[in-house]
């Protein structure tokens, strides 16, 4: 589990009108449950280095636990094993 007291963030790096972007973001609510989170839509478009970056990969999810830097954890789809682990901090 997560430490406690240790907000747990989401960011979905996204474009608009992208389905698989949505898609990701409802099955990561959905996999969340009721569980405290914030999760933050970044349109990739509007920052040349975030399209440098994610172009291609878009949607990209990255979680942060408190002040931790965010760790990748997929792209294009939710990957329920990974985002397992990383809410159970390993």
């Amino acid at each position: 589990m997560p430490e406690e007291g240790a907000a747990i963030r989401f960011i979905i790096y996204s474009r608009s009108y992208c389905h698989l972007c949505e898609e990701m973001r409802d099955a990561l609510r959905a996999a969340l449950g009721g569980m405290a989170a914030e999760i933050e839509m970044v349109d990739v478009d509007a920052d040349p280095a975030l399209v440098e970056q994610y172009d291609e990969l878009v949607p990209v999810l990255v979680g942060m636990r408190g002040d931790s830097p965010g760790v990748r954890l997929c792209h294009y789809h939710l990957d329920a094993g990974r985002l397992g682990a990383f809410l159970s901090g390993n």
